[in-house]
This record gives structure tokens, C-alpha cells and sequence, in this order.
């Protein structure tokens, strides 16, 4: 145990350290290539800002607007034959949309159901099988100033289907049923 804390103590330094030992070596002016890349690194984050607060507004105004609520309701009786938590349906529309959101939600199933309840495994299982797709691909995307996403959506929402799918199979068989 002590060699693994020895090292991510001396772990940044160390890299630190090569960076600088390895741009002497190869005579780049280190500092210089530093302050361009935090130039280009705040250029990025104006770039991304009005795609990021459309989001942010939209998933406000989602929320509000009771069409969540309204979804969930209309999904119940689905829901209900195949044995799904209500939390943890609000969870999967919620978390690809929203990380913040989405962790709150998390944080008031845990106060509510408890972590070692039915729900609260499978919310957690939902969180780490799972991405926040829209918020991705708004940063990455809008960052590289890429406008066609179809596909990526598309194999986004795919593979976060999949995920929350194989959160709740995996629940059942190891925790039971709810």
C-alpha cells in the first residue's frame, strides 16, 4: 500500500519534471508552446458557450415544461410489467441530457431508497454504464466546430440503450428482483 501512495504523491511531479527534461532535450521552448495551448484552450471555450447554454436551457425548460413528467406517466404501466423502478425510468431519460441533473437524481434515490436498495444499485449501475450524450457531443463537437452528428447520435443513444438495458439485467441477476 505504501508504493502505491508513494507514487500519486510523486506522480505529477514526475511527469511534470519529463515534460520539461524531454522539451530541453529536443529545444522547445516549453513555456511558449504552454501559453499557446491555454490561448487555443479559452479560443475553445468561447467557441463552445452558445451551444452549451442552449442546452442547458432547453433541458431547463424540459424539465418545467412537465413533458418529463408527462413521458413517465404515459411509460408507467410498461414500466410496471417489466418490473422497472420509477427512478430509475426518470434516471435513464434524464442522464443523457444532463450529468448534473442526473447526479442529483442519484444523490435523492440514495436518500430516499438507500444504496443498498433495488433502485439505489441500479441508479448507480445507470450512472457508470452510461453518458450524458447531448452534453458530450455539444462540447466535443461544438469545440471542433463539427455541425453533422447524425451518426454519432444515433450510436450514442444506441450504446446508452444498451447500457441501461444491461444495467437492469445485471441488477436482476445479481441483486434479484425488486
Amino acid at each position: 500500500m505504501s508504493f502505491m501512495k508513494d507514487i500519486s504523491v510523486y506522480a505529477v511531479p514526475l511527469v511534470f519534471i519529463a515534460i520539461l527534461s524531454i522539451g530541453m532535450y529536443r529545444n522547445v521552448r516549453v513555456y511558449d508552446q504552454f501559453a499557446e495551448g491555454a490561448k487555443d484552450g479559452i479560443t475553445t471555450t468561447v467557441r463552445i458557450i452558445p451551444p452549451l447554454v442552449g442546452l442547458m436551457v432547453a433541458v431547463a425548460v424540459f424539465r418545467a415544461s412537465g413533458a418529463l413528467d408527462l413521458i413517465l406517466f404515459a411509460l408507467r404501466p410498461v414500466t410496471n410489467l417489466l418490473g422497472i423502478p420509477p427512478d430509475a425510468l426518470t434516471l435513464a431519460f434524464l442522464r443523457p441530457v444532463s450529468g448534473s441533473a442526473s447526479m442529483a437524481l442519484v444523490s435523492d434515490i440514495m436518500k430516499e431508497h438507500g444504496p443498498d436498495s433495488f433502485t439505489g444499485r441500479l441508479a448507480c449501475t445507470m450512472m457508470g454504464s452510461t453518458e450524458t450524450i447531448f452534453y458530450t457531443l455539444t462540447v466535443y463537437f461544438g469545440a471542433m466546430g463539427i455541425k453533422k452528428i447524425r451518426y454519432a447520435l444515433g450510436a450514442a443513444l444506441i450504446a446508452d440503450i444498451a447500457g441501461m438495458i444491461a444495467s437492469l439485467l445485471i441488477c436482476r441477476m445479481l441483486f434479484g428482483n425488486p
